[in-house]
């Protein structure tokens, strides 16, 4: 058995695996447990009691985060000429049609999201096998296929992100970097949180949010209360 680091020993001398945190203690306490040298990912992980298979329980949605990702998204819009100037003036990275097509045929997936013109969708759904399993197909009910292909870019570059629940039935989602005042990460979290809730299937029988974690990249995974976090999200 490999021997603990003078960080990794530090780590579990400050937090409980067990213990169930608020949403402001994990916050705080996941500054003082993360020793990366580069700014690490914030990231929340729900554990959801739901069954992906069936079509009324996939869980997919859309949210922006108050303080942003903290990243820097790279966004294509696919569109038609009409749209370009649109597209530039409110910061894509990329803007073009024909020619990103070719590229993506060709291997080029350098982006983080793609949107699009409805009409443009029939060229775009013949790269759809190559988007799909990236998670970069436009899809109308994550707003990435839109006419205002210019508020479109906005809202993905100020923390706009979609998620959904794998086959498992978690959801995981980046919310922020541990740069971040842990209010800030506590803010995104809450947001992303409330948004998962408000998906609840009505047909759903037995618990719908079984249990979260908030951790960065390279530290371990803090359990969340959960029902305290609903309980005080009632109260108010």
């Amino acid at each position: 058995m490999s021997r603990l680091t003078k960080n990794q020993k530090a780590v579990q001398e400050k937090y409980d695996k067990a213990k169930l945190y608020t949403l402001s203690e994990a916050c705080e306490l996941l500054k003082d447990i993360t020793y990366t040298k580069f700014d690490a990912s914030v990231e929340i992980t729900a554990n959801l009691g739901v069954d992906p298979r069936k079509a009324n329980q996939m869980i997919r949605g859309v949210v922006t985060l108050p303080h942003g990702t903290g990243k820097v998204t790279r966004v294509l819009v696919l569109c038609t000429p009409d749209k370009e100037n649109e597209a530039k003036e409110a910061g894509a990275d990329y803007v073009g049609l024909d020619e990103y097509i070719e590229k993506i045929k060709g291997g080029w997936t350098d982006v983080d999201v793609i949107i699009c013109t409805p009409s443009v969708m029939a060229k775009v759904g013949a790269i759809g096998r190559i988007l799909g399993p990236r998670g970069l197909m436009p899809n109308p009910k994550t707003g990435t296929v839109t006419m205002e292909v210019g508020n479109a870019v906005k809202e993905v570059k100020a923390g706009k992100i979609d998620f959904k629940v794998d086959k498992t039935g978690i959801i995981h989602a980046a919310i922020g970097k541990i740069s971040f005042a842990p209010e800030k990460i506590a803010e995104n979290a809450k947001t992303m949180i409330n948004a998962i809730l408000k998906l609840k299937p009505q047909t759903l029988k037995g618990t719908y949010f079984k249990g979260a974690t908030l951790c960065t990249t390279m530290s371990p995974a803090l359990k969340l209360d959960i029902k305290a976090f609903m309980n005080s999200s009632a109260e108010k």
